[in-house]
């Protein structure tokens, strides 16, 4: 996924982290589908931080990607084997990421720190050369703030207060044996959250993707990507036997995402909701002789 987004940070005080200190900088910025970074160092627990505060005259510019953007920019696709979770503590961001570094012109040198010559007159802290691969690793990113990735957003998705829709059903009260019951919502389908993620704005756009219809029935279910419609425009109809049932309505949600306006992308995941439980009796018919001149 790309992402451009530069992301303006307040600047803090020393933090630190398993014996990694570091300190958070003003500007963040991020390229197409990685983050840059200043410095990356690994605490005597093991851990890789990122940051952007660097030793003076740093000989190295770093960028952290995720496995299946490399993948997908070396190869032409994303393997499998790609995504993996890395544990985060509370209030940390720790992610799967691959590091790559680019040397920068030293400062009095005609060379970089790895025997690279940069072009004549190159400032000190030009980009030289590509980037090099170092290794993959879960990497802490907190000291970056990098905006809410879409594995991030989908956590806050899952616990949003979606709407539960009600199964509405004719003919109202009881039914007919031999005559289908058409079933339908008429409660709304989409619905917008605008939710804080990390001092990001998120807007996500909740969309109904599939609807579950459970009948009552021995039948089981009927699954729709609509949501019905009432008499006489019925897309939705089951026939019952006589007796009393109760149907219920599962809607499988999607949505899209926005951080700070950005273009929308696709959150990934969907969660569900069960609506309330409808009760009717299906009655059995029986003809009936009459002397129409009584």
């Amino acid at each position: 996924m790309s992402i451009g987004i530069v992301a303006a940070l307040a600047p803090s005080m020393a933090q630190a982290a398993d014996g990694c200190g570091f300190v958070v900088c003003t500007e963040v910025k991020h390229s197409p589908g990685a983050i840059t970074a200043a410095h990356v160092e690994q605490s005597d627990g093991g851990q890789y931080f990122a940051s952007n505060v660097a030793p003076p005259a740093p000989p190295y510019r770093y960028q952290l990607s995720p496995p299946c953007v490399v993948d997908d920019r070396e190869n032409g696709g994303c393997r499998p084997s790609d995504f993996r979770t890395c544990p985060s503590p509370p209030g940390r961001i720790v992610e799967d990421l691959v590091l790559e570094r680019q040397n920068l012109v030293l400062p009095d040198s005609p060379t970089t720190i790895d025997g690279l010559t940069p072009l004549a007159g190159a400032a000190p802290g030009t980009p030289v050369g590509g980037w090099d691969q170092m290794l993959r690793a879960c990497i802490d990113i907190t000291a970056l703030n990098p905006p809410p990735s879409p594995g991030e957003v989908f956590r806050y998705f899952e616990t949003l207060p979606l709407p539960q829709l009600l199964t509405q059903h004719q003919p109202p009260g009881n039914g007919l044996s031999g005559l289908p019951v058409i079933f339908y919502t008429d409660s709304s389908t989409t619905q917008t959250f605008t939710v804080d993620i990390r001092g990001f704005t998120v807007v996500i756009e909740a969309a109904a993707q599939q609807f579950t219809w459970h009948t009552g029935d021995a039948t089981g279910q009927i699954v729709t990507t609509d949501p019905g419609l009432p008499y006489p425009d019925q897309t939705i109809e089951h026939d019952y036997r006589s007796g009393t049932y109760t149907a219920y309505l599962t809607v499988t949600w999607g949505a899209t995402f926005t951080v700070n306006g950005s273009a929308p992308a696709d959150v990934p995941g969907t969660t569900t909701t069960d609506g309330p439980p409808v009760t009717f009796d299906v009655l059995q018919a029986r003809s009936v002789l009459t002397n129409p001149y009584d």
